[in-house]
């Protein structure tokens, strides 16, 4: 599977190690930035752009990491034809890919262990969207 993947210097570190699980896991990473947490970036930009990849079909899902989780998923929710659930754990990441089809997952570093943060990304991109009812719901969201 193709997948961007992207953060803010907050969540550099946990945006590596997933990356690199990512690649381990036989999966083609895009790693859109930052290269390093050493100066403070705008989470807004790095979010727009991973958006940008899942939307325009360069990225089949995509993976934002800030320290809340909060603002980078607004950011990537602002691109059309993106999906960006802020998870907390491999429950709520398991109902945004099965009731929602959401293409984007967002973590905080500051808020989600590493363990849970590996165990909800992994749901994410193993869960199927279960379409039925939830289409016509997911539909309305454009």
């Amino acid at each position: 599977m193709r997948i961007a993947i992207a953060s803010d210097h907050a969540g550099f570190p946990l945006k590596a190690l997933l990356a690199g699980d990512l690649r381990a896991g036989g999966h083609e990473v895009e790693d859109l930035g930052p290269a390093d947490a050493d100066r403070p970036v705008d989470y807004p930009d790095f979010g727009r752009a991973c958006a940008e990849a899942v939307a325009g079909g360069r990225a089949e899902m995509g993976v934002v990491v800030c320290g809340s989780g909060i603002g980078i998923a607004i950011a990537a929710n602002r691109v059309p034809g993106a999906r960006c659930a802020l998870v907390h754990d491999h429950l709520s990441a398991r109902l945004a890919r099965e009731h929602n089809d959401a293409n984007m997952i967002a973590l905080g570093a500051r808020l989600t262990g590493t363990e849970t943060a590996r165990d909800a990304l992994q749901t994410f991109l193993s869960t199927p969207f279960a379409g039925g009812r939830h289409a016509a719901r997911v539909a309305k969201l454009g």
